[in-house]
């Protein structure tokens, strides 16, 4: 079949490649005019890995991560206050735990594909007609195609999704926080391997020291009412300034290092909660179908189970796509569902609202280090129970 899938991050691409091993020919559609690197760094575990794997991978995530020793929470002077030794990911893993950037993820994955696989860089789809035989699409630079499907793969913000089932707001489940993502250069002091957070109530800074003299800055803070994110780098800066500038730690530092960026994302914390995924000829997968949210650390490791099961199962099902779908939504939508009730308890320990939660969330990440707490806290949350051999 003729598929196009719509979004270049990690979902897509994931997806391309699987389709093309089955015998499909994919085409990937990305509004950016190039792929993006770098980014924000996320964990990647679980049963991704097994992905990984079979896409050969593991070797290039390995190069590309972080191997994180430490989570070290701080005060206002700099003193240690709470946190715990990252080898506890590694426990629950086996071992299969690294911290990569995103966008060096979809590179790696992108990587992977060849001339099966048609790219279309710096355009995006306009209008969409599922028909009972053809899925047809406008696209902005003026073309019009037509696919035997449309997925996909666009993100918390897909406009495949608002062209076929409706506006994000009728599915978007706002989690009350903010959060910014900015990478800059040459800042100081660096703690190597180490994340370090500075918490105050309702608000927290997190900074990670990455290669090449950079450093990550990760900023959360708590936001009763739902609000556009600013595209705007001036308006980016001023909301950061308007939340973090009487904070104490590092955080005027940190602003005036903010100012030297010309990449800075900022968006609400939210999650995508609809049933169902797929409508007629169009699916939807990844952020676009049920985004965890970005503080739930694991949103691109199942954007590349969610590719996995979909290619899978339209494979098994010889081209029906009613039922593959079917049997996509039915393999995933517990084991989401799952995801995204643990997303959602734990977005409140990045930034405590009260300064009893403070201190509570600080003590219990010294308790981290007894091996029995740390399983009934972080174990289950651990291990993906989803079994992807089916697809071998």
């Amino acid at each position: 079949m003729n598929i196009l899938i719509v979004g270049a991050g990690i979902a897509g691409p994931t997806l391309a490649y699987w389709l093309a091993r089955h015998g499909h020919r994919p085409t990937l559609l990305e509004r950016a005019p190039a792929l993006r690197t770098g980014g924000y760094v996320v964990d990647f575990w679980g049963a991704a890995f097994d992905v990984a794997e079979r896409m050969g991978l593991v070797p290039e995530i390995r190069r590309l991560g972080y191997d994180v020793k430490e989570v070290r929470l701080l005060d206002r002077g700099g003193r240690r206050v709470g946190g715990f030794s990252a080898e506890v990911f590694a426990r629950f893993t086996d071992g299969r735990y690294i911290s990569l950037p995103r966008g060096d993820l979809a590179a790696a994955i992108h990587g992977k594909l060849d001339e099966r696989t048609e790219t279309i860089l710096g355009d995006e789809i306009r209008t969409l007609e599922d028909g009972p035989d053809e899925v047809r699409v406008t696209l902005a630079s003026g073309g019009a195609r037509s696919f035997d499907l449309v997925i996909g793969a666009d993100g918390l913000h897909s406009q495949v999704r608002a062209l076929t089932f409706g506006e994000t707001s009728r599915f978007e489940k706002y989690l009350g926080y903010e959060v910014a993502a900015i990478e800059v250069a040459g800042y100081r002091p660096r703690d190597e391997d180490v994340y370090v957070v500075y918490s105050e109530r309702g608000q927290q800074i997190g900074r990670f020291a990455m290669r090449d003299d950079r450093t990550l800055f990760l900023l959360v803070w708590a936001e009763p009412e739902r609000r556009s994110a600013p595209r705007d780098p001036a308006e980016q800066r001023a909301r950061l300034r308007e939340r973090f500038a009487n904070s104490g730690w590092e955080s005027a530092r940190i602003l005036e290092a903010v100012d030297t960026s010309d990449e800075i994302y900022i968006d609400r914390v939210s999650q995508i909660r609809m049933d169902p995924w797929t409508r007629g000829r169009v699916a939807l997968i990844g952020d676009a179908a049920h985004c965890v949210s970005l503080l739930a650390g694991q949103g691109s490791a199942l954007a590349m189970i969610g590719a996995r099961v979909l290619a899978g199962e339209l494979k098994a099902a010889g081209g029906d796509h009613r039922a593959a779908f079917a049997r996509y939504e039915a393999r995933l939508r517990s084991f989401i569902a799952g995801k995204q009730r643990a997303a959602e308890r734990f977005a409140g320990a990045f930034a405590p609202r009260t300064s009893l939660g403070l201190a509570l969330r600080n003590q219990l990440t010294r308790l981290l280090s007894i091996p029995w707490f740390a399983e009934r806290a972080m174990g289950r949350g651990l291990r993906d129970e989803i079994d992807l051999s089916t697809y071998a």
